[in-house]
């Protein structure tokens, strides 16, 4: 672990929250200091999950996509019977299809 300078210290006294921005000067590239606490709280409420998706989650993503294009109009209902698959489909997303 690398201690702060005495520099960093003051602006993180000086910061209201306990935040400080930095710049490299070398590089423009920033910087966020913040305390670890902070840092645990943050890391928390955030979890990638970089699995594989399952075919479940991908036909419920394909739903939920159908469902905000639209396809969920009244107007539209004259292609579920061109569609074999609707009951398959919803049955496997827990999605209950009307049945005409």
């Amino acid at each position: 672990m690398i201690a702060i300078s005495k520099e960093l210290q003051k602006a993180v006294q000086e910061s209201k929250d306990n935040i400080v921005y930095l710049i490299d000067p070398d590089t423009d590239k920033k910087y966020i200091l913040l305390p670890e606490e902070d840092y645990n709280e943050k890391q928390s409420n955030y979890h990638y999950d970089d699995s594989p998706v399952t075919e479940e989650e991908r036909i419920a993503l394909l739903v939920e996509a159908g469902l905000r294009a639209g396809w969920d109009d009244p107007e539209m209902d004259v292609y579920n019977e061109l569609d074999p698959r609707r009951n398959n489909v919803g049955q496997k997303c827990g999605i209950n299809v009307k049945q005409e």
